[in-house]
């Protein structure tokens, strides 16, 4: 739904009536201080209502302006919240910065006075007015402010809402402060990022409000939150009706009954916001101690009397000294521990109605000053206010030291020599402790006008702008409005709703729409050419007719025009060749390589795919580069016809390639044999390739034709490929070999072995013949694996040993006792006092000889590599003596050339 906005609140310019902006009216009254925008101010009563600096009291046109028509860049943002809001839509307090910003006309920073361009880094007011100002003087005006201030806060210069100084402006963020530094952009408005806004509507309040902003990243306020609502519940509760959603806290105009606070009653006021008012129902009420009764209302029915309570307190012996309360008195607070005046001595057996004595020691509490401590005997009452002891005191400025009295100020007759906040001024007070006054001349700079002199208190930084305005109006000058003296450089001419009187040249002067008042040339003709060119296409480019002579160009000084000068049209220009494009075919014919040409420069060109077309085989295609096809495919259509039957009977046109690759087909059944025909297009012939595959027990390699062993199942393979004779694989728990046929998989005599084996016992005197199975039993009995038995120890031991075994055991221990006897008595032979493992490297030292041949080539390398080293030697010296000889003819080299220079200064002279 469109929706329109009044275009300048504050008036049209005409002749009859001067459009005075709002920057203007700012600038004749005083500026004000930062110190006074630093001071909290009260919020404004309506934040969010249209201010001083609001876009649209600075326009000089007054009719109306449609958001959605208006500029595109206006109409999105608007359009998606008009796509919820519907007919409820409520743009009436963001609408006048919308238009502002739809017409791209920014008003005046209120600190400097100058325009604010799209590009310029701003800051704008997010508490209450949403005024828009430069960056940089939105930071100077706050570090004014805060310093000046007393305390660390600065003001908007328009609302004066008070800002904290951690909340100075640091950087240049879009309205929603979701961009940094964002590019201006021409689609979008100034200062926007683009982005959806998201910010949280109705923030300020506790309205239950969970939705987002859903326009564009704009200027200004938020509109209301448009989403519905079902069952939006009134204040008291009693009642739910359908609500947009920033109207859904309301008032049903019913009764609120509510239990109030006093807990009998109920509310009788109708249904509000907020907590109810105090229960107003009047009744005869007693206090807390019982002995007064008073008529007074349900909400203040607790209550105390003036008596006092008089009562006894649990100690017997003092009264309650407390006014009148509900329940017992209470302890005595005499009673339990209690300490002498100064409190270093203590009493615990002390009765609450004796008195504490004194400890006699220094009392020692700190003083008034908060340095010193009192100096006199424990005492009652309090210490002596005034400190009198004498220390070294330094003055404000600390310029002097001085012994004085602690509780006496010191000050010396020096002046302070700090410059005021002006930066100017020295201070010149005498004994300043650093906060100087402000400084009480003149400041009488020259103001940015140029024109004139500031007449404000001297200050620091820049002067307030000039309070003069200056005229500025349109070509015809039945239009016009006053800016601020200085500005007047900077600004544009006001628009003008007057027709201008310049008629058009060009061949659409009868279709042209007139155009309002202007400076300079008329702005050229929008209106599509339209001329028949000679391929029967015509021109669309814009109109380049001839042009009539501009007017002259807005300035701010008089122009003397001379006498019998007459300024010309400008001559139009002839149409271009056609710039129509038309899609051409490449050679071949491909799809999707039509390129686009313009319909001057047509003709057929080769694409970079290849040709493509089917070869006679049916399987492949032709990997030729594009080329002209001598036979077309396909019955050719529209104007492609021409092109076709031009190819056909070109000179170019030449037949695809012949197919000579192998054949690529995939066998039935699959075999990764190829097949050994060329390529052709019917089934390949059935494969007979020899396929060797080994029998199962591994002795022999059968050899099968492809064809028939793939057409064999996996058990009919297992079946050929067994060998029909003995397995030969070595069992697994024995070392004997298995007795199968051969046979896939594992051999099934694992455990039932009947080769015989010769058992013996530990010493291997007896000896038995046991069947393999039952050595493997026998093994598994006593807890032995057989697989870990070796093969020459295998069924060695499990035979138990005889009488035979064990003399024949004695008799080896008694040969072996006698040997040793006789290696004892026998003399020992040189034996040296070396460890074992040294005689052990020096025998294998011993046992290494060498050859004659080693020792020949030994010394033949030595002799080698004594002769490179006197090589290399040699060649160092020489390339030192070289390099040596070289820098002695340079230096003299050098001396010689010095020599004639200085042959040849007297002769120049």
């Amino acid at each position: 739904m469109p929706f329109s906005y009044a275009a300048a609140a504050s008036g049209s310019a005409s002749s009859s009536r001067k459009p005075v902006p709002v920057a203007a009216a700012a600038a004749r009254r005083p500026a004000p201080s930062p110190a006074a925008a630093a001071a909290p101010a009260p919020s404004p009563s309506n934040p969010s209502a249209v201010s001083d600096s609001d876009p649209s009291s600075y326009s000089s046109s007054g009719e109306e302006t449609d958001l959605t028509v208006s500029d595109p860049a206006a109409a999105s943002v608007i359009s998606s919240y008009l796509s919820v809001a519907g007919d409820g839509a409520d743009l009436s307090k963001v609408g006048i910065f919308l238009s502002s910003a739809a017409r791209r006309r920014s008003p005046p920073c209120l600190i400097c006075f100058d325009p604010i361009r799209p590009s310029d880094p701003v800051w704008s007011c997010s508490a209450s007015c949403f005024a828009l100002l430069h960056l940089h003087c939105i930071q100077s005006w706050a570090h004014q402010s805060s310093s000046a201030a007393p305390s660390p806060t600065w003001g908007c210069p328009k609302c004066r809402f008070p800002y904290p100084k951690s909340q100075t402006p640091t950087s240049y963020l879009c309205f929603c402060s979701k961009t940094v530094d964002p590019a201006p952009d021409p689609w979008i408005l100034p200062h926007s990022c683009g982005d959806v806004c998201g910010r949280r509507l109705n923030a300020d309040r506790d309205s239950g409000c969970e939705h987002n902003c859903l326009l564009l990243c704009h200027p200004g306020p938020c509109p209301p939150c448009p989403a519905i609502v079902p069952n939006a519940m009134c204040f008291c509760g009693s009642h739910r009706e359908t609500r947009r959603c920033s109207h859904q806290r309301y008032s049903c105009s019913g009764k609120c009954n509510k239990r109030l606070g006093c807990g009998i009653h109920r509310c009788p006021v109708d249904c509000h916001d907020g907590p109810c008012p105090p229960c107003a129902v009047r009744g005869k009420h007693k206090c807390e101690c019982g002995e007064t009764m008073e008529e007074r209302l349900c909400s203040e029915r607790v209550f105390q009397c003036k008596r006092e309570c008089g009562g006894m307190l649990q100690c017997g012996k003092h009264s309650c000294e407390r006014g009148c309360h509900a329940g017992k008195c209470g302890g005595c607070p005499l009673q339990g521990r209690r300490t002498c005046p100064c409190g270093k001595k203590d009493y615990p057996s002390l009765d609450c109605d004796a008195e504490a004595a004194t400890c006699g020691s220094t009392c020692e509490k700190v003083l008034g000053c908060g340095r010193h401590k009192c100096p006199e005997r424990c005492h009652r009452g309090s210490c002596v206010e005034t400190c009198r002891l004498v220390i070294t005191k330094s003055c404000r400025c600390g310029g002097l030291k001085k012994e004085v009295p602690c509780y006496q100020e010191l000050t010396c007759e020096r002046k302070c020599q700090r410059l005021r906040n002006c930066g100017r001024h020295a201070c010149r007070r005498r004994c300043c402790e650093g906060d100087c006054a402000p400084c009480p001349e003149i400041c009488d700079k020259r103001l940015r006008c140029g024109n004139h002199k500031c007449l404000s208190p001297c200050h620091r930084g820049a002067c307030a702008p000039c309070p003069l305005m200056k005229t500025i109006s349109c070509n015809c000058g039945q239009t016009f409005f006053e800016v601020p003296c200085g500005t007047e450089k900077n600004q544009k001419p006001p628009k003008c709703s007057k027709k201008c009187n310049i008629a058009r040249l060009c061949r659409h002067k009868l279709e042209c729409r007139p155009h309002k008042c202007h400076y300079g040339a008329c702005p050229p003709c929008k209106l599509i050419c339209g001329e028949e060119l000679s391929c029967g296409h015509r021109c669309k480019l814009r109109c380049h007719g001839p042009i009539a002579p501009p007017n002259p160009e807005f300035t701010l000084k008089p122009i003397k025009r001379k006498k019998g000068k007459h300024i010309d049209s400008t001559p139009g220009t002839p149409c271009p060749p056609c710039q129509e494009v038309v899609l051409v075919p490449c050679f071949g014919q491909h799809l999707g390589q039509e390129r686009a040409i313009l319909c001057s420069k047509r003709r057929q060109f080769p694409c970079q795919n290849l040709c493509g077309n089917p070869l006679n085989c049916g399987n492949h295609y032709c990997t030729k580069a594009c080329h002209v096809l001598q036979i077309p495919l396909s019955q050719p259509e529209g104007d492609q016809s021409a092109i076709l039957s031009l190819a056909s009977a070109s000179a170019f046109a030449e037949p695809c390639e012949e197919c000579n690759l192998p054949c690529q087909r995939v066998r039935e059944p699959p075999c990764s044999h190829p097949c050994p025909l060329p390529c052709h297009l019917n089934d390949c012939p059935p494969c007979k390739a020899l396929v060797k595959r080994p029998c199962h027990c591994g002795a022999m390699v059968h050899a099968f034709e492809c064809m028939y062993y793939n057409n064999l199942n996996a058990t009919k393979q297992q079946k050929v490929r067994s060998c029909g004779g003995p397995c030969h694989r070595k069992l697994p728990n024995c070392p004997h070999l298995c007795s199968e046929i051969c046979h896939p998989g594992q051999c099934p005599s694992v455990d039932q072995c009947m080769k015989k084996v010769n058992v013996r016992c530990a010493c291997n005197n007896l000896k038995k013949e046991w069947i393999c199975q039952d050595v493997l039993k026998e093994y598994r009995q006593s807890g032995r694996d057989p697989k870990q038995i070796p093969k020459n120890q295998y069924a060695v031991g499990l035979l138990a040993c005889g009488e035979d075994c064990v003399k024949k055991v004695k008799a080896a221990d008694s040969e072996l006792h006698l040997r040793k006897i006789q290696e004892i008595k026998t003399p020992a032979v040189e034996v040296e006092n070396v460890p074992k493992r040294r005689k052990r490297r020096n025998r294998g030292q011993e046992s290494v000889e060498s050859s004659k041949f080693q020792e020949i080539k030994a010394v033949a390398l030595k002799f080698l590599l004594v002769i490179f080293l006197c090589i290399i030697v040699v060649a160092g010296l020489y390339l030192l003596w070289k390099g040596v000889y070289r820098l002695s003819d340079w230096m003299n080299d050098m001396e010689e050339q010095r020599a004639r220079q200085r042959h040849l200064k007297p002769g120049r002279l």
